[in-house]
């Protein structure tokens, strides 16, 4: 990436371009942090939050005419969006063609390089305007929930809520260990190695599968992604923690579903398109799969007709896992930090990749 020459005089203007939470003032914090950056930042340009980190805002809000040209306005004189304009792809285009002077868009999703690919932006657009998105802000959130996936199907949660529904005390049963468990952890980015440093220091085996093949701490031994189906032989547990992308979707395939050992479990934190849908369902009638914890599903929302609904060994968390009261604080000061970079000079973090977005 070229460093970018800070317009005025050595400060970047940013055109808060997503809602924000009103219990605290992010603008002064990103100008605490980055004394150098200018932040215009409108509420009443923009939808109110419906809960924390709501970067859509409530859809059913309109602007008028004349809040629309404002909001416009702010957009093409800004040299930095935070956050992607209306949570649009339609819309982020529509602002990075209309400003010849942009140098930076921060996406709120860690996830956000998929909106940049839906905004179809020519490669001279592309190649002028960086995209960073908050991957590492919701990592330890994912690592949390992929522990309790991974309990949660272990210790046989839907069997003992099933018995306390009908106030059945059962006869005792010997309940599955995570310190006994091989867990493999398929991508090993921010998330995959707060899933790894977590089940690790829970006594499980971990195992990683990644594209680049490079020693991460807590994890035994690597994998290149040509041999994720020999990894998977060895995995009790597979923790999903993948961008989608051309080169990951349905990776998860239905062979690697098979050759995961006997009653394996699947837990996904990435995203629903790296797993066959189909072959995981078969692999929970069956009883191939003994569990699933998905954060994320092919489809988002799930659809009311599909068969995941109906399995008691699934758990399904509506994409909710990343969320908590912190989360615009922890963007905030991720964007701050990457402004730092920008101005100095040095290379930025999180920056999306425009060849395979992610």
């Amino acid at each position: 990436m070229t460093p970018v020459n800070p317009a005025r005089g050595g400060t970047l203007s940013v055109a808060i371009a997503t809602p924000l939470p009103d219990d605290e003032d992010l603008c002064a914090l990103m100008r605490r942090i980055e004394p150098r950056l200018s932040v215009e930042y409108r509420p009443d340009l923009l939808p109110p939050m419906r809960w924390p980190a709501d970067h859509s805002g409530d859809p059913g809000w309109r602007r008028t005419d004349a809040q629309q040209n404002e909001f416009d306005r702010l957009l093409a004189a800004a040299d930095v969006l935070y956050g992607f304009p209306d949570g649009d792809p339609a819309s982020l285009r529509a602002a990075v063609q209309a400003n010849p002077g942009l140098k930076w868009v921060q996406g709120m999703a860690a996830g956000a390089g998929a909106a940049v690919a839906e905004a179809h932006l020519s490669a001279e657009d592309l190649q002028r305007v960086v995209f960073t998105t908050s991957a590492g802000v919701h990592a330890d959130n994912l690592a949390e929930f992929a522990v309790f996936g991974a309990l949660a199907g272990l210790k046989d949660l839907p069997r003992l809520a099933a018995d306390k529904a009908s106030r059945t005390w059962p006869e005792r049963w010997p309940m599955r260990q995570l310190y006994d468990a091989t867990v493999l952890v398929l991508g090993l980015g921010e998330i995959g190695r707060a899933c790894a440093a977590r089940f690790s220091a829970m006594g499980a085996r971990v195992i990683g599968c990644n594209r680049t093949v490079r020693t991460v701490p807590w994890v035994e031994d690597v994998y290149p992604v040509d041999d994720l189906p020999e990894a998977a032989r060895r995995a009790d547990i597979i923790v999903v923690a993948l961008p989608a992308t051309a080169a990951t979707e349905k990776l998860v395939s239905a062979d690697v579903i098979g050759r995961l050992r006997p009653k394996a479990m699947v837990i996904n934190v990435g995203r629903g398109s790296t797993v066959d849908e189909d072959a995981l369902i078969d692999g929970l009638r069956s009883g191939a799969l003994s569990y699933a914890a998905l954060d994320v599903s092919t489809v988002e929302p799930l659809p009311v007709g599909s068969p995941l609904w109906g399995l008691d060994n699934v758990l399904i968390s509506p994409h909710t896992a990343t969320l908590d009261a912190r989360e615009d604080r922890r963007i905030a000061e991720h964007f701050a930090a990457n402004a730092t970079r920008l101005l100095n000079g040095e290379p930025m973090t999180h920056v999306v990749n425009t060849v395979e977005f992610y």
